[in-house]
Order: C-alpha cells, then structure tokens, then sequence
C-alpha cells in the first residue's frame, strides 16, 4: 500500500489553519512569499483564483513531495476589492460602505502536486447582504468582536453574523476562508482520506 504524500497548506492564516484541521489531523504549513497585489482591471474573481494558485505553486517548489493547498479570498463591493482594515477607523468605513448592501466573497483554492498531478482550481462565491447598519450597530460590533485582520471587517464565526439579513453560499466554510467541501473531495481524489 503506498503511503498518501504529505499536505501543505500554503498559507500563515490562522483562520485557514483552523478550517484544514476539521479535515486533517497532521499537515504542514508554509508561508509562500508573493506579491498579493492585484493587477491592473484585474476582476476581483480573478485575483482570487491567481493568488491562490501562486501561492500553493511558490510553496510546491518547497516541497514538490506534497500535496500543496494554496487559497485566497476577494470580497467585492462591485468590482472593489475589500482589504483586511487593520485599524479601527477603516473597519468603521468599511462597514458603512457596506451597510445596505450585498458584498460576494470569492474564495479560490488551488492544490498543486505531489510533483506533476495536474492542478485543481475552484472559487466560490458566498454572497452576504448586509442589514442597513447605523453608526452605533458598527461601533457596538467592533468594540466586541474586534475584527481589524478579516477581510470585509467582521468575523461569521463570531458576532459578524448579526450584521447581515442573509448569506447565500454552496459551503459556509468558503467564507471563513477555505471552502472545505470542495477541498475534502480533492483530497479524497488525490488518495487522502479526510476525518
């Protein structure tokens, strides 16, 4: 019986850290170094599903021995990308953008490897419409949840999902950062049993 190959998860997220152990009990993980900026009239699906690839192939050259699994997400207001805040002035800026309106989350994955395995892409799309927010719901919100390094400035896991009047989405764990279905049935594909 061959062994299955190692798994990497190319990625310092904490978020898809925790999402992969629901499936894998022992995996690796590895912080690709790559400019995460997107391109020019770049579309915000497009972004995703580029960083994601670019990230598990720069952590594959690593450990071409290894099933490598690169993600990233694109919220988008429009075709506008939302960043991760990173303070508490530009999550109060973010959330009024986005009070009244239907935010999509796309969150891509790539898994490259073991060695010449062809790769397999996927994004979904989640879609969160947004309850008509006052200054005082945005300030309550943060002072508890404190969400300054989540793209879309909230946490679903958490208090954010008191923010919305709905989520449309084939897998609830594509918004936490890592759509866990899809990526379950890759493995299992790739000779991995997840669980």
């Amino acid at each position: 019986m061959v062994a299955a190959p190692p798994v990497v998860l190319a990625s310092s997220s904490a978020y898809r850290r925790a999402l992969l152990a629901r499936l894998l009990p022992a995996f690796e993980c590895l912080s690709p170094d790559i400019d995460e900026s997107p391109l020019a009239a770049e579309l915000p699906v497009d972004t995703a599903v580029r960083l994601a690839l670019t990230k598990a192939r720069a952590c594959a050259m690593q450990r071409p021995d290894a099933v490598v699994i690169g993600s990233d997400q694109a919220p988008a207001l429009g075709d506008d990308i939302l960043h991760k805040p990173g303070s508490h002035e530009r999550a109060i800026q973010q959330l009024r953008r986005c009070s009244g309106r239907a935010v999509v989350f796309h969150t891509a994955v790539a898994i490259v490897g073991p060695g010449a395995t062809p790769v397999d892409t996927h994004c979904d799309a989640t879609i969160v419409r947004f309850r008509a927010l006052d200054d005082e719901d945005i300030e309550r919100y943060l002072t508890l949840d404190t969400p300054y390094d989540c793209a879309g400035s909230f946490k679903v896991e958490a208090r954010g999902i008191t923010l919305f009047e709905s989520i449309e989405s084939q897998d609830p764990t594509a918004l936490q950062g890592l759509p866990l279905i899809w990526v379950a049935a890759r493995l299992r594909a790739r000779g991995i049993a997840p669980g």
